[in-house]
């Protein structure tokens, strides 16, 4: 797939706070997530998303992150191609946080 056809967005092109409606998809691995991650994110890791999709709404949207971007894009790939509505987040939590949004 072509990487300029995955559906991105950019930390200052979300609203702040983020829509409630809105599903953070985190897909880091464990010991980044307990560093900090989006109040409220579902956190399932990238090696994990193909049997717990299934977990997730594929009607809702979702912002998929990871630490800079680049395994994040994977999962809203192959998220997208199951027909989920997801958007990945380019610059990942490093971004988030360099923006200054928070994170638990």
């Amino acid at each position: 797939m072509n990487p300029h056809e995955i559906p991105s967005t950019t930390v200052d092109q979300l609203p702040d706070p983020l829509p409630a409606d809105l599903v953070v998809l985190d897909v880091r691995e464990h010991h980044e997530w307990e560093a900090g991650h989006v109040e409220g994110a579902v956190h399932v890791p990238l090696g994990e998303v193909p049997e717990r999709a299934g977990e997730l709404d594929p009607q809702k949207r979702t912002l998929v992150v990871c630490h800079l971007g680049g395994r994040s894009a994977r999962a809203t790939a192959y998220l997208q191609q199951l027909g989920h509505d997801v958007v990945n987040l380019d610059g990942g939590m490093d971004a988030w946080q360099a923006a200054g949004r928070p994170t638990v």
